[in-house]
């Protein structure tokens, strides 16, 4: 600790130098911290809307490929399931020119607390839905972003079906990021009747099973169950088919990943050319101090301190600023939410920022090390006569 104050001091000796590096760490540890949290943003999403429980069954060929609704019936037929619901894609646009800004899906309305028991939706609302052919439970993201209300009343276009219905909403789905609109299939049916078409079909069919462990199970039947048939399947954990739509944003995933490390790299950059200037234009003072007795670890160790602290200092607080500029980012996203997804989430969390934090000690320690171990090595001699 009596050498603490000598590096305070030689930290303060040039102010202007200092304050300009420790920006530049700061600043690139916010925007490493940054970077980081939009990966969680997707496992973040998956965390919040999958379940262990649940499986997708969905054409082989793809999910916008359609199955026969019989198929329903059937896999609630197979051994360890609790409860099924078919999906099917209504495609509504609201207010935006034929343009499909939410997922709204035709479920079976006497099954969805059966399926998605961890959604909480009030009982009440799904009596409701369960009660009034045009009911909708729409999730909570989606009643923000247009002001919408329980009680309201919204027409949507169907960009699948040649429909437009009006909806009468009864409930939400209690999730901040949930932006889901559910309508009765019957309701969609009997619509598709007037036009004298039937609703014979099922985008996805949604499995809950009682214990986690049929799952495998549950999944390897279903497949062989139609195997062979018109409209194969594939069965899918929640979780995995939830990860399937976000495949475009893997690739930008990378990209991100790509600018955090250079970013990184840049500050140690900057750390160590600091360094480095700090120890060459004291290379009088460290020879004076090696002659007068100061050993060669003494030297190396204050050198080193000296970029370490400043790094940690400026590193933390721009790590623990993440937590503001998200904040005042996620305000204003709302204008490319939708091409960005679940990667507007910014979620800031305790270990991403410890992570900047240990990342800001590694670069000041790397960033010091070198110049210091020159100058401690260093003869006093031929150090002497070079500034003298």
């Amino acid at each position: 600790m009596k050498y603490l104050p000598l590096v305070f001091r030689n930290l303060l000796r040039n102010k202007l130098r200092t304050a300009l590096t420790g920006g530049a760490i700061g600043l690139a540890m916010l925007l490493v911290c940054f970077f980081m949290t939009m990966p969680g943003g997707i496992d973040r999403l998956l965390s919040e809307v999958s379940s262990n429980v649940r499986i997708s069954v969905h054409n082989k060929g793809g999910v916008v490929y359609s199955m026969p609704y019989a198929y329903v019936q059937r896999v609630r037929s197979l051994p360890g399931v609790a409860a099924v619901n078919g999906e099917v894609w209504f495609g509504g646009a609201y207010e935006e020119e034929g343009r499909v800004t939410f997922p709204s899906f035709a479920l079976e309305a006497d099954s969805i607390h059966a399926v998605w028991p961890d959604y909480g939706i009030d009982p009440l609302a799904l009596e409701k839905f369960r009660r009034q052919r045009d009911a909708a439970i729409v999730g909570r993201e989606t009643m923000k972003k247009y002001g919408w209300r329980i009680g309201q009343q919204v027409s949507l276009v169907s960009t699948v079906w040649p429909v437009t219905l009006t909806f009468h909403i009864v409930g939400e789905i209690p999730n901040e990021r949930a932006p889901h609109f559910w309508l009765q299939r019957e309701y969609l049916a009997q619509a598709m009747e007037a036009q004298d078409r039937t609703l014979d079909t099922v985008g996805t069919i949604w499995v809950r099973v009682a214990d986690p462990a049929v799952v495998p199970r549950v999944m390897a039947r279903a497949v062989a169950m139609f195997r062979n048939s018109p409209a194969e399947v594939a069965a899918e954990t929640e979780k995995s088919f939830f990860s399937s739509f976000f495949g475009s944003l893997q690739s930008f995933v990378q990209i991100i990943l790509v600018v955090t490390g250079l970013v990184a790299l840049c500050v140690l950059c900057i750390a160590a050319n600091t360094a480095s200037m700090a120890v060459r234009e004291r290379s009088r003072e460290i020879a004076v101090l090696r002659a007068i007795g100061f050993s060669r670890g003494i030297i190396f160790g204050t050198l080193v301190a000296e970029s370490t602290i400043l790094a940690t200092l400026a590193g933390s607080t721009g790590a623990l600023l993440t937590y503001g500029f998200s904040a005042l980012i996620r305000i204003g996203s709302s204008a490319w939410s939708n091409e960005l997804g679940p990667l507007t989430g910014f979620l800031v969390t305790p270990g991403i920022v410890a992570q900047g934090i240990a990342l800001s000690v590694v670069v000041g320690l790397i960033a010091g090390i070198a110049p210091a171990w020159g100058a401690a090595r260093r003869p006093v001699a031929e150090t002497l006569r070079e500034v003298f």
